[in-house]
């Protein structure tokens, strides 16, 4: 036993003599936080554990020295579906057209081909005639009846969020400069804006 113990004790002396020896102050490949060999390799004492520098600290730390490396979680794929008057509603109006309800049993095919979807929301747009609490209430209508339409073909309602932005975010001028109304960009911003968070990619056209 005193025999293994001296053995051991010039081993350790070694080492101390050889980190000693060594420019473990240095800067090197590991921010000369370990002591490393003439050829940049990590030294170790008797138990394989990185002989450290008094530069060494829990933060620089290095995943060959038996850091955790932190792994970072994927990021959501967030997709924007926007349903616009030639597929949706008329004016004034929150009933589906046919074209409207082909598209969403499109989407609904996507939803089913995937389990990581977090969240659906739906947000209903209206243009500018009429007063902003009457086109708040139909902005919501509409986004209702698409948030409905999903349901009833067996999406989870619990995924689903509705609003209404009413004319308030308008893609289109809902007038020309002189004041006349403009039919064509009323008919863009009658439109519904669905939005799909996942872990992959949901939608596919």
């Amino acid at each position: 036993m005193k025999v293994k113990l001296y053995q051991f004790g010039l081993i350790a002396a070694a080492f101390v003599l050889l980190f000693a020896a060594l420019p473990a102050h240095a800067a090197n490949k590991y921010g000369s936080i370990y002591a490393v060999s003439p050829f940049g390799e990590i030294v170790r004492d008797p138990f394989g554990n990185c002989i450290r520098t008094p530069q060494w600290t829990p933060e620089r730390d290095v995943p060959e020295c038996g850091a955790v490396v932190a792994v970072e979680p994927p990021a959501p794929v967030v997709e924007t579906l926007t349903l616009g008057a030639e597929t949706l509603f008329d004016f004034d109006r929150a009933d589906l057209k046919p074209e409207g309800r082909a598209r969403l049993d499109q989407l609904v095919n996507d939803l089913r081909r995937v389990t990581s979807v977090s969240s659906i929301s739906i947000v209903g747009h209206t243009d500018s005639k009429g007063t902003l609490e009457y086109n708040m209430r139909l902005g919501q209508r509409r986004a209702d009846t698409v948030a409905g339409y999903l349901v009833n073909r067996g999406v989870p309602s619990q995924l689903i969020s509705t609003d209404s932005r009413s004319f308030l975010e308008p893609v289109a001028p809902n007038t020309f400069p002189d004041g006349r109304d403009n039919p064509e960009g009323r008919a863009l911003n009658r439109r519904v804006v669905i939005t799909v968070t996942a872990m992959e990619k949901v939608i596919t056209y």
